[in-house]
């Protein structure tokens, strides 16, 4: 592996490059190449994801270290990488060439300088193809309802640039299965109160024959998705707690008219609309009883998560 300054007693900090590819035969010498440059002594992987085209032997040919995922998606490819490679620190990257790779002797030097588990490079492009303004509203989207969920959020989650200790990578996960993998990534660093950071970096355009593989919409339903998901998994009372509200609130509006004819006449005489408010209640009740259930439950698998993490030294130690 390769070595950096860091860790006590005159050891140096071994650092992996990981650069996940699909169909980049155009982008990827080119990637490799300038993160030889940025980190002489780091060990570039390239996993290539069932391209198509000569993104492989390109990229041996470049210098760096090429396996292979079968199972398609990023986030496949992610789990793979963090499972195979051992290393003090991992700088990852996309391998088609839109990442400042000179960029990233500063993000390893903020990790481990400050003993973070995340550094990510928040993206700023002066180039609009680079950095389409739908794909810029989506990432003020899905930000702004990440912080409601969770409190506090980066201002970049979709950034696939970033700079993780062992013992965030060793700690992590890893469920998702495409591109909602960055999302997943900044949910587990705040669920765990990780001490992180953000630096910008320059985000340009692809070079000329490599193509963007994400999809405005489809991608963007993914990863909104992926965050209802989490919120009702990290988050049980808010979610389920939130659905009782409203459900007591309907069964109150249909009951406050019973109520009042009831007082006036000592009868019901809607026995359907009787019967449909207590059954709203009873289910807002339940829901309510699940989301604290499912709390404890979190709290537990949470804690056993943070064990995990723990277990591992921070970076230069």
């Amino acid at each position: 592996m390769a070595q950096a300054d860091g860790k006590t007693g005159g050891e140096r900090l071994r650092i992996a490059v990981l650069l996940p590819c699909y169909n980049e035969e155009a982008a990827i010498g080119q990637t490799v190449a300038a993160f030889r440059a940025a980190l002489p002594e780091a060990r570039i992987y390239v996993y290539d994801n069932n391209s198509r085209d000569r993104t492989r032997e390109v990229a041996a040919a470049a210098g760096a270290i090429v396996r292979a995922e079968r199972m398609q998606g990023k986030g496949n490819v992610v789990r793979r990488m963090f499972a195979d490679v051992e290393a003090d620190v991992y700088v990852m990257a996309d391998g088609d060439a839109t990442y400042d790779a000179s960029a990233a002797p500063e993000l390893v030097a903020r990790l481990t300088g400050e003993q973070l588990d995340m550094v990510v490079g928040a993206r700023r492009s002066e180039v609009e193809a680079a950095y389409r303004r739908g794909h810029r509203f989506g990432n003020r989207l899905l930000t702004g309802m990440l912080a409601r969920i969770f409190g506090r959020t980066f201002t970049d989650i979709l950034s696939g640039y970033r700079v993780f200790s062992r013992r965030f990578v060793k700690s992590f996960p890893a469920l998702s299965r495409g591109f909602e993998t960055e999302t997943e990534i900044s949910v587990h660093a705040l669920e765990l109160a990780m001490p992180v950071a953000e630096v910008v970096t320059a985000y340009g355009a692809r070079p000329e024959g490599s193509h963007s593989k994400l999809s405005t919409w489809r991608d963007g339903w993914r990863i909104l998705r992926t965050i209802l998901h989490l919120f009702r998994i990290e988050r049980p009372v808010l979610f389920y707690g939130g659905f009782a509200g409203l459900l007591a609130a309907l069964a109150i509006v249909l009951a406050v008219p019973l109520v009042v004819t009831y007082a006036q006449t000592h009868l019901v005489p809607r026995f359907p609309t009787a019967i449909l408010a207590t059954g709203l209640m009873i289910v807002a009740v339940i829901s309510f009883a699940v989301g604290l259930i499912l709390d404890t439950v979190v709290r537990g698998r949470r804690e056993m998560r943070r064990l995990a993490y723990l277990a591992l030294p921070a970076v230069g130690e």
